[in-house]
């Protein structure tokens, strides 16, 4: 074992024993990262009971502003459903799949919305949702931050949403997000199904199946 996986290890270790009880699921990674990266994940049980206050929707949204962007043209928009409005809510909700039936119970969904046509020149921006999924990974990792849970979904009905929230025509809804407080009782209390999901280990291809140096065959650091 090189110093590099020890120290990676005993993060882990240090990380596991901070916060072991569910809901946390630290990565088990391969060498030291931050923190809020490694506590991420996608959890499917919230805390139905305990409302997310405004000002921390706020500090998600403010940290998705801050993401780099082509030309700094920052093409992402997110709509934000919560108990402000219950019948908006109730129609986002509408446009998820069943399967997706859990994020009922999370207190805020939002919609990722990205904007494919630059504004400087009216062209087609080919980096529009690759720049949107850099502002939503900072609005999930800020999410851990704040003591949340954020959760995406590519399961939804897209042109439903165009219709329902008035959606522009230059513009692609991406994602829905639930977020909320976790769930924080015992996993065992959940039905069996999302039991299955929100229990079963954390996986991840190998460094070497995602990383070349310099060709495509040669894996990286081999």
């Amino acid at each position: 074992m090189n110093i590099v996986e020890s120290e990676a290890r005993s993060k882990q270790e240090e990380l596991r024993q901070k916060d072991s009880p569910y809901p946390e699921k630290v990565a088990p990674v391969s060498c030291p990262i931050s923190e809020l990266i490694a506590r991420r994940w996608s959890s499917r049980a919230f805390d139905a009971a305990r409302p997310v206050e405004r000002e921390k929707v706020r500090l998600l949204l403010e940290a998705a502003r801050w993401a780099p962007s082509s030309f700094n043209e920052q093409p992402w928009r997110y709509l934000v459903f919560d108990s402000q409005d219950p019948p908006a809510r109730e129609r986002a909700l509408a446009c998820l799949m069943d399967f997706n039936a859990w994020a009922r119970q999370a207190p805020v969904l939002m919609l990722s919305v990205t904007r494919e046509i630059f504004a400087h020149n009216a062209q087609p921006n080919q980096h529009a949702r690759h720049d949107l999924g850099m502002a939503s990974e900072n609005l999930v990792l800020e999410a851990v931050n704040q003591g949340l849970m954020a959760h995406q979904m590519a399961g939804f009905d897209v042109a439903r949403a165009r219709r329902e929230f008035g959606i522009p025509p230059d513009c692609t809804p991406m994602a829905m997000i639930a977020i909320g407080y976790p769930f924080r009782g015992d996993p065992r209390d959940l039905p069996v199904a999302l039991r299955a999901m929100e229990t079963q280990p954390r996986q991840r291809r190998l460094l070497r199946e995602i990383a070349f140096h310099g060709n495509w065959n040669k894996p990286y650091g081999e």
